[in-house]
């Protein structure tokens, strides 16, 4: 059992790029990379999730296994997805619609149980994911207004509390999703 430390993970979005980020935690706990691997000729992308800060994760080798693989089609449209080694699954069923509006959408995790993503405009917290007890389990925050521009910093970040770190892979894979789906009014 890891040790509990009563604070979540504080993960900077580095680039605030959708296709090519580095998430690293505030207190070096946890680090993600989030990198597009292609762009076929039909026009497919593929993003690729590492886990950077696994202990197998220092052998190059390594980081060929991602932790999850979302293939984003042509036009932009939706793909599919792929947790771990389990199946590829398309976007739409993965992220099903929850109501009429399209920027609210739950999810089954890896751990079986159901997550929902919520997009919250016009204030500092633009995403926020709850646990089907309404439990807030992570949230991507915009950079403050008024905050200066960093080297190496987007001055976003992914927030996921510390019960879910196991999760934060497939949090960070399903809000790319999201954010993918807001971006292109899909």
């Amino acid at each position: 059992m890891s040790t509990l430390f009563g604070m979540p993970f504080f993960l900077e979005d580095q680039s605030g790029d959708i296709e090519n980020s580095e998430f690293n935690d505030l207190y070096n706990r946890m680090r993600f990379s989030l990198r597009k691997t292609s762009a076929d000729d039909a026009a497919n992308t593929t993003l690729m999730v590492y886990d950077l800060s696994s202990p197998s994760a220092s052998s190059r080798n390594d980081l060929r296994v991602p932790v999850a693989c979302l293939t984003f089609g042509a036009g932009p449209t939706l793909g599919t997805v792929r947790i771990k080694t389990g199946p590829a699954v398309n976007m739409e069923q993965y992220l099903s619609r929850v109501g009429r509006n399209p920027k609210v959408r739950k999810f089954i995790a890896h751990d079986e149980q159901e997550y929902r993503w919520t997009h919250r405009p016009g204030g500092d917290t633009e995403w926020q994911c709850v646990n089907s007890s309404g439990y807030e389990v992570a949230v991507y925050s915009l950079k403050p207004a008024g905050e200066p521009h960093y080297p190496n910093s987007s001055g976003c970040s992914l927030t996921i509390e510390e019960n879910y770190a196991h999760l934060a892979g497939e949090l960070l894979a399903s809000l790319t999703i999201m954010r993918h789906m807001a971006i292109h009014n899909l």
